[in-house]
């Protein structure tokens, strides 16, 4: 008796494994298709760093690291500033893009941190095609900067 309950615990095993590697792939593929019915990728860049300025060391940087995804023709950027070493000094983010009107700076700036949710909204009709992100830590906005990095 021991070796037929043996097969069939054995047998049920088998068959639940099967039946969860089975579902796994359906699962994934309602992922991928939920997230395709939605519109859009995510594309992750990042993360960039602010320079080195009074003895800092690379993990008291200031970063900044986000995403950015296609909706119907419209790019949008998100992402955070982080000032890791909270030094009272400011942290800053630049965004500079290009388009059929020229090119555009802004930036921003904190003590702390600063998330940014659906930046931009621009579009290839009209004639978007780059977008540079910059970081900066320091009193002035021109302070320790880092090298622009490409996020497009």
């Amino acid at each position: 008796m021991s070796k037929i309950r043996t097969l069939l615990v054995g047998a049920a095993l088998a068959g639940s494994l099967t039946a969860g590697l089975a579902a796994a792939p359906a699962q994934a593929a309602t992922a991928t298709t939920a997230q395709q019915a939605q519109g859009f990728t995510k594309h992750f860049f990042g993360p960039y760093y602010s320079g080195f300025g009074g003895g800092e060391d690379f993990g008291h940087r200031s970063s900044f690291k986000g995403y950015w995804y296609n909706d119907h023709g419209r790019y949008w950027f998100f992402g955070d500033l982080t000032d890791r070493d909270h030094d009272r000094e400011y942290s800053y983010v630049w965004f500079k893009w290009h388009d059929n009107s020229g090119s555009h700076i802004k930036f921003y700036k904190t003590f702390g941190g600063l998330h940014f949710n659906r930046y931009g909204g621009f579009s290839k009709g009209d004639g978007f095609d780059d977008f540079k992100i910059r970081v900066c830590e320091g009193d002035s906005r021109f302070d320790d900067c880092g090298s622009w990095g490409d996020a497009f």
